[in-house]
């Protein structure tokens, strides 16, 4: 029973954290404009509530008993994982003050409007002042947390453990020095005709075909659904309700596809997470105050990136599939075959847009974001500078020229929603994301299934070996089971270096 009280008191708070979720989708989906004040202060009572209720003494007394009840148990065994890790998170957590906490729920809640409005009306300067408070709370957070060597280690440890803002540093350096000739490898060789992708596609159409692919891949629109935002995204409330969104438009259909096929794999990894895992410890994030069931958010982006690119970008799948969307769009295809169209999605092509990205130009966008929100948390750069270094940087980095801020810095969402430290684990998916599907595919089912159109059996290794795990298993347990070692960016490369000569 004592270990019973611990996991009944976690699945409260969790419930706490699901209903916040749920106030989140309908802030990003369908809420007026003029709610944004009234939706902060339910979201900071809420997260408050939950803060409480982890790091009181009726908490502590029933962990404490678990871990006297479980004392006799293996150190692998998953109970006393459990209470290791609410312990380890409690601590970090009982380190932020209370009123720390509820203030930048409530502002991260009106920072969502802010950054919507100056993203429609181009006005940086209108969301200045509110970005310059998130990024002073989130100092603050650092310094309560605690680090050793750069406050940005504090944060981006919130989202994958471990990681430092030195590690990074080096990643991103090996990585800048393998994609660089990759990318102007593939640019030298000729471009791909992709004319036909301006034609004009109606939106319900690709929402119609986006959505019957997704659940091809195995996305379960019996406890999911999809709606439109400004920013797509994926959020769950618990296995059984797990919601994607999409931003379609009609001269650019491949970008939304893509965009939800990614938060299809973000969703699948929610619905999949074993059921003995939803209502405890392993669904919920005490630290970030967030309830997640993924063992980081790194290996959540591995899902999406794995079932976008790997998968929705390969060559393979459009041959397959490719008909169906020519029979949904007769008219803007006549002309183009699978062949042409596989090649156009594919195209290296600099851009503005981080999510529209291609798979050579996608890690520079992370590259910048992550190195300039750490250098703002380092008191180096002013949010009031951040337009010019954001543009200065897509010249250097890129060599494309940003026409305006809603295409330049207020392009993302996350910096509204407290997620400072975030963006590199889209690189980290990337990686491991490679990794993974590398050793899945030396399965012949998964070898046989992804060439017939066929992806239940990788989606059944991927539940097996990553998603009914939770948050029971770090990243690099994880991999190392999965492939033999820790993260490694060299099947990354490889991956992209065959795809620069497919594409030759």
């Amino acid at each position: 029973m004592s270990y019973a009280r611990f996991t009944d008191l976690m699945a409260g708070i969790n419930d706490i954290l699901c209903t916040v979720n749920l106030l989140a989708w309908d802030t990003r989906t369908q809420m007026p404009p003029g709610g944004a004040d009234s939706r902060g202060h339910q979201v900071a009572t809420l997260t408050a509530l939950a803060r409480a209720q982890a790091t009181g003494s009726a908490m502590a007394d029933a962990i404490a008993a678990a871990e006297d009840a479980c004392a006799h148990l293996p150190a692998t065994d998953l109970r006393r994982r459990a209470l290791a890790r609410a312990r380890r998170e409690i601590a970090i957590l009982s380190r932020i003050p209370a009123a720390l906490i509820a203030e930048s729920a409530e502002l991260t809640s009106r920072a969502h409007g802010a950054w919507t409005a100056a993203r429609a009306a181009n006005d940086f300067a209108a969301y200045a002042p509110v970005l310059e408070r998130v990024f002073a709370l989130q100092r603050e957070m650092a310094e309560a947390i605690g680090y050793q060597d750069h406050p940005y280690d504090a944060l981006v440890g919130r989202f994958e453990p471990g990681m430092t803002r030195a590690r990074l540093t080096a990643l991103f350096a090996d990585l800048r020095g393998a994609l660089r000739p990759l990318l102007a490898q593939a640019l030298a060789a000729p471009a791909p005709r992709t004319d036909f992708l301006s034609r004009g596609y109606p939106v319900p159409a690709q929402k119609a075909f986006a959505a019957t692919m997704a659940a091809a891949l195995g996305y379960d629109f019996s406890r999911g659904r999809v709606d439109d935002t400004a920013h797509p995204f994926e959020i769950s409330f618990t296995r059984n309700d797990v919601r994607i969104t999409g931003r379609f438009r009609e001269s650019s259909p491949s970008a939304g596809f893509f965009a939800l096929w990614h938060e299809a794999g973000h969703a699948m990894y929610e619905q999949n997470i074993a059921p003995d895992f939803t209502r405890g410890i392993f669904a919920t994030d005490l630290v970030n105050l967030y309830a997640v069931g993924g063992s980081s958010f790194g290996m959540h982006e591995s899902q999406s990136r794995l079932w976008e690119n790997r998968v929705g970008r390969s060559r393979r799948f459009w041959e397959l599939h490719y008909g169906r969307l020519r029979d949904a769009f007769p008219e803007q295809l006549a002309d183009v075959s699978a062949e042409d169209f596989w090649r156009a999605v594919n195209r290296p092509e600099p851009g503005l847009i981080r999510v529209e990205a291609d798979e050579l130009t996608y890690d520079f966008h992370v590259f910048l974001r992550a190195e300039i929100e750490a250098a703002l948390i380092g008191g180096d750069i002013a949010v009031r500078d951040l337009p010019a270094i954001w543009n200065d940087r897509m010249r250097e980095d890129l060599g494309v020229t940003v026409p305006n801020d809603a295409q330049g810095v207020l392009q993302d969402v996350h910096w509204s929603h407290g997620y400072v430290g975030s963006f590199p684990t889209y690189t980290f998916g990337n990686i491991m994301a490679a990794q993974l599907f590398d050793r899945a595919r030396q399965d012949p089912a998964i070898a046989a299934g992804l060439q017939a159109g066929d992806y239940a059996p990788l989606g059944r290794w991927l539940t097996g070996t990553v998603h009914r795990h939770g948050r029971s298993l770090d990243p690099d347990e994880i991999l190392l089971a999965a492939t033999g070692r820790g993260l490694d960016p060299a099947p990354y490369v490889a991956t992209l270096a065959a795809k620069v000569a497919e594409l030759a």
